[in-house]
This record gives structure tokens, C-alpha cells and sequence, in this order.
């Protein structure tokens, strides 16, 4: 299933287009940014302007920079968002850093978040042997395997997983909170 662009803003889905519309295979190391034209967009951004009525605005602009492969950019709007995502997204970054160690701390910080049983689930799909919990930990070290074997099977399931996760905490960060109340 394609990545639902709809429910953003004409800008966004324009960024991006620039490079997969959402559906982009993330290297396991950041390196760099896959977009120039994306990345000059992006600078030009206010994350209020963009994500009007998002759970997480600037959480939405740190994604853009992850999608893009843009660490330093990424790490700058992490680094200052001292929210849960804020945290995810850092440990990200440092997992695709990669920096295994720093990832953890990140995560660590994260705890629990709302996005990990739907990610537990898409990583099964893909072939990723999760428990009954989605564990950002061992996802982790996965990826640390992973990128040492180019080409292998376990590469392959690692960026399907990682794109889901990538999918989800920004659609998590970008979209509107729903109400609890009716």
C-alpha cells in the first residue's frame, strides 16, 4: 500500500515528491541529503505554517529532514524539541548515524510511544521477527547487523522497517490530534 499523501498540505506533498513521495528506502547510514531542492525548500519552512493543526509541528519538520537524510539538519530541530518525539526522532538519527550507544539513550527517553504497536505489526509483515512488543532496542542492534551485510535479506527487511516507522511517527507528528471527547 502506497503512503497516503492526502491528508497534507499541497507544500509537503510537493517536498515529498522530490524523492519518493514518502515511500523512500532510507540508508541505514545518514549520509547525504538526497534532495538539494528539498532541502532548500525545507529551510525556507515555518513547521507552524506547514503542519497548522499537527500533534508534534516541529516533530513533522524533523521528519522531513530524516526523509532526506539531512543528519545535521535533522539533529538541530531534534536536539531542540524536548518532546517524546523530539526524542525519537534524535535516536533515529543516531541509529542512522550510527551511533548505537546515543540511540539507545534516545530511546530510552521515548519509553513507550503510541506508534510501536502499529510498527510492531508492519515490521512483522516485512519479515522482521518482532515479540509480542515492539522493542526499539533490538530494532537497533538489527540495523547494526544489517548495514554490515549490503544486499542481504536482513539490509532489505531493516529498510522496509525502517520506512514504516518513518511512515508512521510522522503521519503521528504531522497530523491533527483527534479529540477524545465527542
Amino acid at each position: 500500500m502506497a503512503f497516503d499523501l492526502s491528508p497534507y498540505s499541497e507544500t509537503v506533498r510537493a517536498i515529498l515528491s522530490l524523492d519518493g513521495a514518502g515511500e523512500r528506502l532510507m540508508p541505514l547510514v545518514a549520509g547525504k541529503c538526497s534532495s538539494a531542492e528539498a532541502a532548500a525548500r525545507i529551510r525556507t519552512l515555518r513547521p507552524a505554517d506547514i503542519f497548522p493543526a499537527a500533534r508534534s509541528p516541529e516533530g513533522a519538520l524533523a521528519a522531513l529532514w530524516v526523509y532526506f537524510s539531512a543528519f545535521d539538519e535533522g539533529h538541530r530541530v531534534a536536539q531542540d524539541l524536548t518532546t517524546v518525539e523530539g526524542s525519537y526522532w534524535h535516536a533515529i538519527l543516531h541509529r542512522q548515524e550510527p551511533d548505537a550507544w546515543n540511540s539507545g539513550y534516545w530511546f530510552r527517553r521515548v519509553g513507550s510511544h503510541p506508534i510501536f504497536p502499529a510498527l510492531n505489526m508492519a515490521a512483522a509483515q516485512f519479515g522482521y521477527r518482532a515479540d509480542d512488543s515492539w522493542d526499539p532496542f533490538a530494532f537497533v542492534e538489527y540495523c547494526d547487523t544489517a548495514r554490515l551485510k549490503p544486499g542481504s535479506e536482513q539490509e532489505r527487511i531493516a529498510l522496509q522497517v525502517q520506512r514504516a516507522e518513518w511512515q508512521l511517527l510522522f503521519a503521528w507528528c504531522a497530523q491533527p490530534q483527534r479529540s477524545s471527547t465527542p
